[in-house]
């Protein structure tokens, strides 16, 4: 029995006994909850491995968000009355803005070195996920070590970039904007650094597992990366805006119910411990699976597609094998 668990723990639970053509999925959503369902302890460890690297970034951006809602709680308390204020209350909130400011700018600079380290860890998760999002093996850690040894340079580059961009975002909108209220010409360089930040955000998406996949130079990455975003744009940001609904619950619960913060980052921080990181990292690579069949793939001959997919082939064969056994 113990065993038997450990096997499923391992190598995931197909729930099937003897696995027919006919069992193969035929669409990617069948795919995908397909191999979400028998890989779903394997995100656990997965996670697990790489999580020591995205430490350091969680505890910035949780100490971030912690301050900014102490700030907040004691600018509200103060407006509701100000005559229990204390001098030092009084005094933050006349600075409240270069307060926000100072507490943002020091945790964006914190974020870079933070989020720079994480770039091997994504690379052999983004290896790993890619194969069982395709219906194929790869072991957690020989598979995970080895493609961050092979890919470390480049995802050094893009998570160093990535950890640059909210503070080049941030700041380029602050300064843009307060240039703005003397000139309104300078809004369109304000939205497109805002424009900057997303596209890279969405870019994301798609780093990672191409890096893994295929054999490129930096700048080939990058634009093809850009491009692959813009073209499924509606998926892509659809696919990040559900990886960001644990953090944006989180972030709801901490503005309405201000005495709730601690619990509901403690949730958020558990989250990413355990498994947030390996699931988005699994979603990112069935999209990526099926962009990069319709985009690439087909175009680069002997190359395979629609991995963990029925074939026409064995779909036929299966209809034809229930004609003869009704027969």
């Amino acid at each position: 029995m113990f065993g038997k668990f450990m096997n499923n723990y391992y190598y995931g639970k197909s729930g099937k006994g003897d696995y027919q053509k006919d069992d193969l999925p035929r669409t990617r959503w069948q795919l995908f909850w397909e191999m979400l369902r028998v890989r779903f302890a394997g995100l656990f460890r997965l996670n697990i491995v790489s999580v020591i690297a995205w430490l350091p970034a969680m505890y910035v951006l949780i100490q971030l968000m912690s301050n900014l809602f102490n700030i907040a709680g004691v600018a509200q308390t103060v407006e509701m009355d100000p005559s229990a204020a204390t001098p030092e209350q009084l005094e933050l909130v006349q600075n409240l803005r270069p307060l926000y400011n100072s507490v943002i700018m020091r945790s964006l600079l914190l974020l870079v070195p933070a989020i720079a380290i994480t770039g091997p860890f994504q690379a052999g998760m983004a290896y790993v996920t890619r194969n069982w999002a395709r219906d194929e093996h790869a072991f957690v850690w020989s598979d995970f070590k080895d493609a961050l040894i092979g890919n470390w340079k480049q995802s050094l580059v893009i998570s160093f970039i990535t950890g640059l961009v909210p503070l080049i975002v941030y700041v380029g909108y602050q300064f843009y904007g307060d240039m703005g209220q003397q000139n309104m010409l300078f809004v369109v360089p304000q939205m497109l650094t805002a424009m900057l930040g997303l596209v890279w955000t969405l870019a994301l998406v798609y780093f990672y597992p191409m890096m893994v996949t295929y054999k490129l130079n930096l700048r080939t990455l990058l634009r093809n990366a850009f491009l692959l975003s813009i073209g499924r744009l509606p998926q892509t940001a659809g696919a990040r805006l559900v990886m960001l609904v644990p953090t944006l619950l989180a972030l709801a619960v901490s503005w309405f119910i201000p005495a709730y913060t601690i619990y509901a980052l403690m949730v958020l921080a558990g989250y990413y411990l355990l498994i947030g990181n390996a699931l988005a990292r699994f979603v990112y690579a069935s999209l990526s699976n099926a962009v990069f069949d319709k985009f690439i793939n087909t175009r680069l001959e002997g190359v395979q597609i629609n991995r963990g997919l029925a074939k026409e082939e064995d779909i036929d064969e299966g209809a034809d094998d229930d004609e003869d056994t009704e027969a």
